[in-house]
């Protein structure tokens, strides 16, 4: 008498073939990452008012979390179907080549963005309302 087990889930193949979709727009998230620490690199370098400095590193952080959210696909991705229910599968992904690059990538974005939240992104401070007697 022989056993089948599905090998992986309905709801891991959607989420798999979901994470493939968003992750081919990648490199253009990333590009447009560049382009936006590019005009907040020119706006700190021409002394930019602070509204406008908010304004510059807001954006980049906005373009900073769509390149992640599609390298996060990317990563997921790249270490199979399996690996949405099994969490040893993603560890062994993780451990290949393309795995462990995809994973460099992540780090890497999720390290500029918070660095970006820290030092970037300049606090502007709130309107004082006096009360008129």
């Amino acid at each position: 008498m022989a056993f089948f087990r599905p090998s992986v889930s309905r709801e891991a193949e959607v989420r798999y073939h979901a994470d493939q979709e968003v992750g081919k727009g990648f490199p253009e998230l990333l590009e447009k990452a560049r382009a936006a620490e590019t005009d907040l690199r020119r706006a700190q370098a021409d002394l930019a008012s602070v509204q406008e400095l908010r304004a510059a590193g807001l954006a980049f952080d906005r373009a900073l979390t769509e390149a992640l959210r599609a390298a996060e696909a990317n990563q997921r991705a790249t270490f199979g179907v399996k690996s949405y229910d099994d969490r040893i599968r993603r560890r062994k992904g993780k451990a290949t080549p393309r795995g462990a690059e995809w994973t460099a990538e992540v780090n890497r974005l999720r390290t500029l963005r918070e660095q970006n939240r820290l030092t970037g992104i300049p606090r502007v401070p709130r309107p004082v309302v006096t009360a008129a007697r």
